[in-house]
């Protein structure tokens, strides 16, 4: 099957693989990520804070995740253990986080799931999105999460073609060890392949294969200054 939860991660990477067991599209976990949280979630803060960050009742957090003042912490949200929340880290809405992940400054996360030792640790937003085991976001990257027409997002096909996603809000799905570059913007209902690396400063919008590499050219002028 085309885009199955198995091609771009390891479930073995993650507590809460649950959520995909009736996923045909590896994005179909993002459905069931607000009624999970709703059953199975018990708040309990087993962790360390660091001064006074912000925590809302309806959240976990994992033994040896540390929060840092300036953190805030809406909720519904799991954190796993070993985490790093830094300061200025806002965790909205229906997040689940897994062991041992970077969660850093000024980075804003919704309705996603980050599968065990992602890093998203500078000036990131992940909206409506997964992220695999190993994935890492270079400070400055997006995951948009909404089309300027609000219409339904679609995933481009492989052959041609796009395929519906039933959703009007999904950002990305970021295989296990891949990698996006500084300041990219990863638009609306892409995919990423496993062990793939996006350069920094792309735009992009589609699918990636696992093991690729998106190259992003510029063609730079230097010339003399007039007075």
């Amino acid at each position: 099957m085309i885009f199955a939860p198995s091609d771009y991660l390891d479930l073995n990477h993650t507590e809460h693989r649950m959520l995909f067991e009736n996923a045909v599209h590896a994005w179909d976990a993002l459905k069931q990520v607000t009624s999970y949280l709703q059953f199975r979630l018990k708040p309990q803060i087993l962790g360390r804070m660091i001064g006074k960050p912000f925590i809302s009742n309806a959240v976990y957090i994992g033994r040896g995740t540390v929060i840092e003042q300036g953190a805030m912490i809406k909720g519904p949200a799991w954190i796993g253990e070993g985490c790093e929340i830094r300061n200025g880290a806002y965790i909205r809405e229906n997040v689940i986080i897994g062991s041992g992940c970077v969660i850093g400054n000024s980075s804003e996360f919704k309705n996603c799931v980050i599968f065990d030792e992602c890093q998203v640790p500078h000036f990131n937003y992940v909206g409506d999105s997964i992220l695999g085991y190993r994935a890492h976001l270079g400070a400055g990257a997006i995951l948009s999460n909404v089309k300027l027409d609000k219409s339904e997002i679609t995933v481009p096909l492989p052959g041609g073609g796009l395929l519906p996603s039933g959703l009007k809000k999904f950002g990305a799905v970021v295989g296990d060890f891949a990698e996006v570059g500084c300041n990219s913007v990863i638009n609306p209902g892409s995919v990423i392949g496993r062990n793939s690396i996006i350069y920094p400063g792309t735009v992009w919008r589609g699918v990636v294969p696992e093991n690729s590499i998106v190259k992003t050219s510029q063609e730079h002028r230097v010339i003399a200054r007039r007075d």
